[in-house]
């Protein structure tokens, strides 16, 4: 090979001894230990020789000052955290990919208190003895939704699981779960409800077509394995036009008659009715208890607002039984969901303020005028940055609530459109990903999302203009 001029062999790298000997790596050694240092200090080296010896390294690239700053940006990207804060302008509320519902400033400074220090998690203060971390939650939910009983796992899939597992699989002989072909639903992650069933040990027994089920359906597949009959509210698709199906007081009814229990899953589970603040109507856990269902399952972190969290109400006999499920306990809750959930819950024990205190409603029942007004505000500031490559203009959108809650409605809002001015029709969807990857760089990252050959900013979810007017320069320096 020929002499690469200007390259430089790997002979003329530093060692480490003599890296670390300088005041600055001192300093970094001083503030985050010698393991973390050294270490990035001999796979910087090690990426620095591997160039060296392919004829890439150029003696700039071994001046004093610029190893330093590389080190220093190494210890940095490696102390960084993976999980990180970003802006959602993507019209979905409750997205599932940017962490579903925003936890309530309440909902923090419990966190927050419960993790700094010792806490009653499962000690009960009354008696000095030992407690149940389920009785931090029980009497709130039990007073919110009127359930006689209530008990609380790490998420829905879970309470589903457990739930099928306790009053079906567990019951020797009695193993089978009537759902309807209607309900056998797919959701994120491919969680099926067949393969929820199988996992849980149950006999999955379908009844009805995918558009009907009727009540004799029902009661010509029980038999004497029957153990369960369930409901699956389908909250992240919408059956529509020639339809019919056996609703929860009617599916109680029969089961009831047989002497067996009935569960239903809302996934979403809103705990209010979303029609007084404005929004469509989603099934709540009191209609369903009220309606006579032993069990009603759904989420935290979903319309509720809280925390991820699976929530399981109904009966005591029935929630006692789930209580003593062997799998209980690999599926409870931590203290850190567990306290947010109890001072999530607490909100709802003023309504009157829910609207404020809780960020997903507030957030869901913001002004279409507030919205747009930001998007004004905005407008001139954005196209300045973008200008010439991009043009920039205030439009009317449609976002959701998200989260497989409420699929067929959406929120009117509005939001600022970005489209690429000096792209043919060849580049257009380069510049779009260009824009849409500089916008994901910023120190908070943008999401939004790309639609009709233009990149779309909803608004709704911004709530302070500044932390995006912010970063407008450091979104001009990255397309330069």
């Amino acid at each position: 090979m020929d002499e690469c001029p200007g390259c430089v062999p790997a002979s003329r790298l530093p060692s480490i001894d003599r890296l670390m000997q300088r005041p600055v790596n001192a300093a970094l050694v001083a503030e985050h230990g010698h393991t973390l240092v050294v270490g990035e200090a001999r796979a910087l080296l090690a990426a620095l020789r591997e160039r060296a010896l392919s004829g890439e390294l150029s003696d700039a690239g071994l001046q004093p000052e610029q190893l330093d700053q590389r080190l220093a940006e190494r210890v940095a990207r490696r102390l960084a955290p993976a999980m990180r804060a970003v802006l959602n302008l993507t019209g979905t509320v409750i997205h599932t990919n940017l962490g579903r519902a925003l936890l309530a400033d309440a909902a923090q400074q419990h966190l927050l208190a419960m993790m700094a220090g010792p806490n009653n998690l499962e000690y009960d203060l009354h008696s000095g003895g030992r407690g149940d971390r389920d009785e931090l939650v029980e009497e709130l939910l039990c007073t919110l939704t009127g359930a006689e009983a209530a008990t609380v796992v790490n998420n829905n899939a879970a309470a589903v699981l457990l739930t099928i597992g306790a009053l079906a699989a567990a019951r020797p002989g009695r193993s089978e779960v009537i759902v309807s072909r209607g309900e056998l639903v797919e959701i994120g992650g491919a969680f099926r409800m067949p393969d929820v069933m199988a996992a849980a040990g149950a006999m999955l027994v379908e009844v009805g077509t995918t558009n009907r089920t009727h009540p004799g359906d029902y009661e010509r597949a029980i038999g004497e394995r029957t153990a369960l009959l369930m409901k699956v509210h389908t909250s992240n698709y919408a059956v529509q036009g020639f339809t019919a199906a056996v609703d929860e007081s009617e599916l109680a009814r029969i089961a009831h008659g047989h002497g067996l229990p009935v569960a239903t899953d809302l996934g979403s589970g809103a705990l209010v009715d979303l029609r007084a603040f404005g929004l469509p109507q989603e099934p709540t856990p009191q209609q369903k208890l009220a309606a006579g269902c032993d069990i009603v399952t759904f989420s935290g972190d979903k319309l509720l607002g809280g925390p991820q969290a699976g929530l399981i109400v109904g009966t005591r006999e029935a929630v006692g039984r789930i209580r003593k499920f062997p799998m209980k306990r690999a599926l409870r809750m931590s203290k850190l969901p567990l306290a947010a959930l109890e001072a999530t819950l607490r909100l709802y024990l003023r309504p009157e303020r829910l609207a404020q205190d809780l960020p997903t409603l507030r957030l869901l029942t913001r002004p279409v005028e507030a919205i747009r007004a930001s998007a004004q505000n905005l407008h001139l500031a954005l196209a300045l940055a973008l200008s010439p490559r991009y043009e920039v203009s205030v439009v009317e959108l449609q976002g959701q609530i998200g989260s497989g809650s409420l699929p067929v409605d959406r929120l009117p809002s509005a939001g600022l459109a970005i489209a690429p001015t000096l792209a043919g029709k060849k580049g257009l969807g380069a510049a779009l990903d260009r824009l849409a990857t500089a916008l994901r760089a910023l120190p908070l990252p943008v999401i939004g999302r790309v639609a009709d050959d233009r990149l779309l900013l909803d608004l709704r979810c911004l709530e302070d203009d500044a932390a995006f007017r912010g970063q407008l320069p450091a979104l001009k320096e990255l397309l330069a």
